[in-house]
Order: C-alpha cells, then sequence, then structure tokens
C-alpha cells in the first residue's frame, strides 16, 4: 500500500488531454462567463421561495431584501461546498444548490400559525435540525431509497408544484379579499400578459436566452408595469448597498416538534431528488455517479442545509434546471459551478441586489410563477412516468397520496379543529402525500417496491470496487455497504447498471 496516494479530483489546468472534463480548471474569463450563466439559469428558483415566505410573513422591504440576500449567500456556499467540497462532505460534480420549493408549502403552514417572529424562529430551529440529521443520516440513506421509488417520488413532487398553485393566484389577485384592487384587471392583466409571455419566450428563444426566458419574462412585466404605478421603489430608500449576515440576524432558532417533523420530511424528499439528480449528473459528465459521491452530495445538502438556517435561508437542494444547463452546453467542469457559488456570494453581500428583486410587482411574479410551478409539478409527473401506472395497485397509491394531498390545499381550514401539534404537517399537502404515498406503496407493493422501477433512483446492488489504497475488491460484495473510514470522495467510480 502506498504511503502517499495522489487523488485524481483536486482540479487541473486545461490544455492536458489526461485530465476529465469534470476536473478541468478553464481560463478565469470562461469560469466567470459559463458560472454567471448558470447563475441567469437558477436565479429566479432561489429568490422565489425567499419572497413567498417573506411576503406570508408581511416583512417590511428592508427585511425582505436581507432576506433574499440571506438566501442567494447560503445557495453560493452550499453551491461551493458541493462542487470543490470539503473532506467527504460534497459531490465534487458540476451541482448547483439553492434554496428547494419543497420546503415553502409545509413553511408557509408554520407561519400561518404563529405571529411573525416566532413563525421565524421555528422555521429556522426546524431546519437547522432537518440539516444536521441529514448530514449525520447521509452514509446510511441508500439503505432507505427502496422505499421511495418513483411511484412515490413522482407523488411527492407532483404536490410540490401543485401545493403552489394557489400561492401564485394569490399574487395575482392579491391576499385581501376586501382591498380596492383585490382581481382588479391591472392585476389579473398584468398577470395573464407575464404568464403569456413567459410561454411565448421559452417557446421562441432558443440556446441561453431559452434558459433565462423567465427572468427576461419577470423583467419585461415589471418594466410595462412601471409606468402603470404597480412598482414599489421603497425598497433602495432602506437597503444597505453592503451588509455581511450575521448568524441568527433575521431570528435565533426555537425548536417546534411538529415543525420540525415537517421539514425533516421535506428533507427527507430533498434528498431522495439530490440522489436521482447526482445519478443523472454522472452519466451527463460521464463520471458515474456511486455509493460515496451521493454520500458525499447529500452531506453537503444537509450541512448547507444546517448552515443556511443559521445566516437565514432556508432547505437548500439540488437545482435540476442547472443540470438541464450543462447537458445542453457540455461544459463539464465543476469549476465553473463554483464560480457561480462564489458569484452568488458575492451578490448576497449587496442587500441592493435584493431591493432590485423586490422592484417585480406581486401579479407580475404571479404570472410567471404559474409557469415556474407548473414545472415542478410537470417534473413530478416525468418522474411518475418511470413507474407502471399500468398497474391498478400503482394507480391507487398515487390517487390516495394526491387526494389527502390536495385536501390542505383546496380547503385551508380542513383541519381547522385538529390539535395544533398536528396541523403543522396536517396543513402541509407535501407532507401528508408523502406520509400517505410511503405508507401506500408499502401496503400495497411492498417488497416489490425494490424491483425494476427503482433502478432510476437507487444505487443498490452496485459493488463498491474503489477505495483510497486502490484494493481490488469482489464484484460480489454486499450491496449497499457502509462507507469505510479509508473512503476518499471524487474518485471515478464505476457504475455497473444503466440507471
Amino acid at each position: 500500500m502506498p504511503l502517499f496516494i495522489s487523488r485524481r479530483n483536486r482540479g487541473t489546468r486545461s490544455g492536458r488531454s489526461d485530465v476529465h472534463p469534470v476536473d478541468e480548471v478553464l481560463p478565469p474569463g470562461k469560469l466567470l462567463a459559463y458560472g454567471v450563466q448558470h447563475i441567469a439559469a437558477m436565479y429566479a428558483g432561489v429568490v422565489a421561495p425567499p419572497l413567498i415566505i417573506g411576503q406570508a410573513l408581511e416583512l417590511g422591504p428592508l427585511d425582505m431584501t436581507l432576506l433574499i440576500g440571506a438566501s442567494l449567500l447560503t445557495a453560493g456556499l452550499a453551491t461551493l461546498l458541493q462542487a470543490v467540497g470539503v473532506w467527504r462532505v460534497g459531490a465534487r460534480m458540476p451541482f448547483v444548490n439553492g434554496v428547494t420549493f419543497g420546503s415553502v408549502a409545509p413553511i408557509l403552514a408554520i407561519v400561518a400559525q404563529h405571529d411573525q417572529q416566532n413563525a421565524l424562529s421555528i422555521v429556522y430551529g426546524s431546519v437547522l435540525v432537518a440539516g444536521v440529521l441529514a448530514f449525520i443520516a447521509a452514509p446510511y440513506f441508500s439503505r432507505l431509497v427502496r422505499f421511495f421509488p418513483p411511484l412515490v417520488n413522482g407523488t411527492v413532487i407532483t404536490l410540490i408544484g401543485l401545493s403552489l398553485f394557489p400561492v401564485a393566484i394569490g399574487w395575482i389577485a392579491g391576499e385581501d379579499s376586501e382591498a380596492p384592487d383585490f382581481a382588479s384587471p391591472l392585476r389579473i392583466g398584468l398577470g395573464a400578459g407575464t404568464f403569456l409571455l413567459v410561454l411565448v419566450l421559452n417557446r421562441v428563444l432558443t440556446g441561453f436566452l431559452n434558459r433565462v426566458a423567465l427572468l427576461i419574462g419577470l423583467v419585461i412585466g415589471t418594466l410595462v408595469a412601471w409606468p402603470l404605478g404597480a412598482v414599489d421603489t421603497s425598497t433602495f430608500a432602506s437597503a444597505p448597498v453592503f451588509d455581511v449576515p450575521m448568524p441568527f440576524e433575521m431570528a435565533a432558532p426555537s425548536f417546534n416538534l411538529s415543525a420540525t417533523i415537517s421539514i425533516c420530511i421535506v428533507m427527507l424528499v430533498a434528498m431522495m431528488e439530490s440522489t436521482a439528480d447526482m445519478i443523472a449528473l454522472g452519466e451527463i459528465v460521464e463520471r458515474p455517479a456511486g455509493e460515496r459521491t451521493i454520500a458525499a452530495g447529500l452531506r453537503a445538502d444537509g450541512a448547507g442545509s444546517a448552515l443556511s438556517a443559521v445566516f437565514g435561508g432556508f432547505t437548500c437542494s439540488a437545482f435540476a434546471q442547472n443540470i438541464g444547463l450543462v447537458a445542453l452546453t457540455r461544459v463539464k467542469s465543476r469549476f465553473v459551478v463554483a464560480a457561480a457559488g462564489g458569484v452568488l456570494i458575492v451578490m448576497g453581500l449587496f442587500p441592493i441586489v435584493g431591493g432590485v428583486v423586490s422592484l417585480v410587482p406581486k401579479p407580475v411574479l404571479g404570472g410567471a410563477a404559474l409557469v415556474l410551478f407548473g414545472s415542478v409539478a410537470a417534473s413530478g409527473m416525468k418522474t411518475l412516468g418511470k413507474a407502471d401506472l399500468g398497474n391498478s395497485l400503482n394507480s391507487l397509491v398515487v390517487a390516495g397520496s394526491l387526494g389527502i394531498g390536495m385536501i390542505p390545499i383546496v380547503s385551508p381550514d380542513f383541519y381547522e379543529h385538529f390539535p395544533a401539534a398536528l396541523r403543522t404537517v396536517l396543513d402541509s399537502g407535501i407532507s401528508t402525500g408523502c406520509l400517505v404515498a410511503l405508507a401506500l406503496n408499502l401496503l400495497f407493493n411492498g417488497a416489490r417496491s425494490t424491483g425494476a422501477e427503482q433502478e432510476p433512483s437507487s444505487v443498490e446492488d452496485s459493488p463498491d470496487t474503489a477505495s483510497e489504497a486502490g484494493d481490488a475488491e469482489d464484484a460480489r460484495a454486499e450491496s449497499l455497504p457502509l462507507p469505510r473510514s479509508g473512503e476518499a470522495h471524487g474518485e471515478t467510480e464505476p457504475s455497473e447498471r444503466p440507471l
């Protein structure tokens, strides 16, 4: 056994033929340009959750700006952690992290049950606990993947999109039905116009512009709304140009059992999504994601979420749209994504950038959000396409889960007379739908749920053939072994079956 081992993932300058494209370090100009392109593809997704949550909390312009800045900063830190990696944390792939939409619905349920300051404290406490637990559970999570086949995962992701539609409609029509401008022709016109514009831009634009069609629609919608008096510019009067977020500046964490369970369920789903995304990304960059890479990436999700709670952000997970960007551009270097993370950190340190984002009127944001939230639901339907819905039992799993999950969406007061401790979970369609989907799948399918339909999101039966010392191992070793103390992240790992 050699005393010193040369790791293959520290990054090498371009021009070397023996360097894997994932580890290639491009010239600074290209790194920055490609990094900004990644930000353009994910920016709307990063700022939308804090906008939704901030609106629900009725935050003032300054606090809203700080909340957006914190989300940008923590997204940058989580992305750097994934792309560059520290110890056994980080997938060391071009993997972008940011605030997940999955956490929005249960957070809104928490907000609805508590006053502003207490709600934010409970949210941060729940995200902190969920992040720490995810970090600890990462090496063992692959043992549980069998219970979350595409049938369950697709149902949950679909519910995430569906549960957010009322938020978008509320932005367009207004939150107060007694307000003079509630559902006014101006509000509906701005929302409908932005909705159609985003659809048209996605249809006619190509390449990079197609990837930022949502942002272009928001900009044009805001410019149209400005002369109509629908843009609030008061943020710039109070927003600082530069601000370093301090730990727990927005609120100190407090803990509530039911709220923590709700966010932990979201974190569980986020880990499933990240696992599937890492497998897909590994195929795209031609470096298959083995058990170690997945465990390292999930550790980064957990660490990023816990760090996010400290600095004022929310639950962090993978951004699938950036995986599409890697496939589109064929730029596979993880250091491009690291550059994007660095730019996000800079943006988070300048709250005035968040002030620019807050200029977007609610009706304009709502029109674009209809497309954005619909895309999330469509993603879930795509995942469901991997399941055998021709099987009547599988159809019952989806039907029952969607039926129960839609209750708090269609009738927010349905559980009004239930104990408060239960309402945080019950009032979130994503939480109840996930639990019902898990239970029904186990009831109807049982052991069969670990079969062929599981393969797209499972690493089961993938023998681990790479160790830090490079020793060969039996290809028929026990599936899903626990990580060894000497494992080295970032090594190229073989994949024995197509995922």
